[in-house]
């Protein structure tokens, strides 16, 4: 593990703030976290955390910084985002490492991430140069109207630890290249991959004579986000994380007349049709139920099946499950890792307990696996004979229930009468039935594929969801909007003074 820091240059790790690059910010009143690699159980290192004054520090920093870095141009901007994609280049192997030990997904997917920030950050640097906004006919003689977009200040952005990094590169990329500056506060499961990420950043900063545009404060919710969600120098707070906990965020938020992104639950399902291509279906819902061992916002949670196929697509499953190779995750071959916490086995096996309750049966899987670690249980597959509550329920674990129907429409209902609407899949070769999924009358979610699976978004198109999902939306598109603020403005160029819809106001 030491090497691994070393590498990443992020010894010692005893901080849990920084104003990037001017200095990492010692707190005497902040409270030691520890990090533990959730494969062996094993403490990584120890963080001290920021207090509410430490945040009040970063938080006048990052808003002096704002007045400036929003007075350079876009593509100017854009140069700093692009040295910054070359920076994560160059670390990709040991900070994909890190995020592999520090939060337990494979190694490939840790890699991954990481490919991911670079994405997004060569997508930002493009986008630094249309930063577009409309030209419109105005209906006044010798008038000109437009829009503009200004940069809009401070981001907030609260990270989970699922994706301890890409998220972060998701709004923080475009964030910079708007204009903005960055307060982070990523999960308390994953501190060491921010401080390393912030290393990066640091350096990238100091080489363009730049300070205060990504920040860190690593801290809890009652110390640090709490004054995050209520500060009015912060016009927008990204959050990614659980909808119970997303709500209390979008009240308080709006309580200010702030913005939000929430990016939070999913419950996503894959209609597999009797035209289905079963080959094709079976991998992607093995990559979907279990990449990551179930922990993606993403993941696939819920096969409605056509009753014609379903024991053949049953039988293929039981098969694959049994082929996933478990353990360590940092060794190549694994194909899933551990849980994140011993709380989230709880919330599993509790999840597994209550749909056995409701006449599920359990067709594989079920059991923890102690002897691999504290964190490591065996994906499971549940046939369920009707969509009970606790299918409609997210459980953050690698749980897959098996529903069948017999109409396409029967399918849709089943698919769309959950509360989240994130991402979701159809398996088909029947045109008709796939333009009917991505109709009006399909999908209900953010994001609906056909003949791919639930999981594995690329950075292109806007990601985000529905419903309990939240509604926002990051990464590609025009997502890079959601950061700054809209101006129309109209010029007279005549000598006269018209009034719109022909009004007439006195001589």
């Amino acid at each position: 593990m030491n090497t691994l820091l070393d590498k990443l240059k992020i010894q010692p790790v005893n901080a849990g703030a920084c104003i990037g690059p001017t200095g990492w910010l010692m707190d005497p009143l902040g409270r030691e976290l520890i990090s533990y690699n959730p494969a062996t159980g094993e403490a990584l290192a120890s963080v001290i955390q920021a207090s509410a004054e430490t945040y009040q520090t970063v938080a006048a920093a990052a808003q002096e910084t704002f007045l400036q870095w929003r007075t350079v141009p876009a593509p100017k901007r854009g140069d700093v985002v692009r040295d910054l994609a070359n920076a994560l280049r160059e670390m990709q192997e040991p900070l994909g490492d890190l995020v592999t030990v520090e939060m337990g997904k494979i190694r490939a997917e840790g890699h991954g991430e990481v490919q991911e920030m670079i994405d997004i950050c060569d997508f930002a640097v493009g986008q630094s140069r249309m930063l577009y906004g409309l030209s419109m006919h105005s209906e006044r003689p010798s008038h000109r109207m437009y829009e503009q977009w200004h940069p809009l200040g401070i981001l907030g952005l609260v990270t989970a630890f699922n994706f301890p990094v890409a998220v972060w590169s998701w709004n923080a990329a475009l964030a910079a290249i708007c204009g903005d500056t960055v307060i982070w506060k990523p999960s308390s499961y994953t501190p060491l991959t921010a401080i390393a990420v912030t290393h990066i950043t640091n350096a990238v900063l100091a080489d363009h004579g730049l300070s205060g545009i990504f920040n860190l404060v690593i801290g809890s919710g009652r110390d640090v986000g709490e004054l995050l969600l209520n500060d009015k120098r912060v016009p927008l707070v990204s959050f990614t994380g659980s909808t119970q906990i997303g709500t209390h965020v979008a009240e308080a938020v709006s309580r200010r007349f702030g913005r939000t992104i929430l990016e939070l639950g999913g419950n996503n399902g894959i209609i597999v049709s009797e035209k289905a291509d079963l080959e094709m279906a079976t991998r992607a819902i093995l990559f979907g139920a279990v990449g990551t061992a179930g922990q993606r916002c993403t993941s696939t949670r819920r096969i409605i099946m056509h009753k014609s196929i379903a024991a053949e697509l049953t039988r293929r499953l039981v098969s694959a499950y049994r082929q996933v190779r478990i353990g360590d995750p940092i060794e190549s071959q694994t194909l899933m890792g551990p849980l994140v916490v011993n709380t989230s086995l709880e919330e599993m096996f509790a999840a597994i307990d209550r749909a056995v309750a409701d006449g599920g049966e359990v067709v594989t899987g079920g059991h923890p696996l102690p002897e691999l670690g504290p964190n490591f249980v065996e994906p499971t597959i549940i046939k369920m004979p009707a969509q009970t509550e606790i299918v409609k329920t997210e459980t953050f674990a690698p749980i897959l229930y098996l529903l069948e129907y017999e109409s396409m429409e029967e399918a849709l209902r089943l698919h769309n009468e959950v509360p989240q609407g994130l991402s979701s899949a159809l398996f088909t070769d029947s045109l008709r039935e796939a333009e009917m999924f991505l109709s009006a009358v399909g999908s209900d979610c953010g994001i609906a594929n056909i003949n791919i699976g639930t999981s594995g978004a690329e950075i292109g198109g806007a990601f985000g969801g529905e419903k309990e999902t939240g509604g926002g939306r990051e990464s590609g598109s025009d997502a890079w909007k959601t950061y700054m603020r809209r101006q129309t403005n109209t010029i007279n160029w005549s000598k006269d003074l018209p009034l719109a819809q022909g009004i007439k106001f006195g001589e």
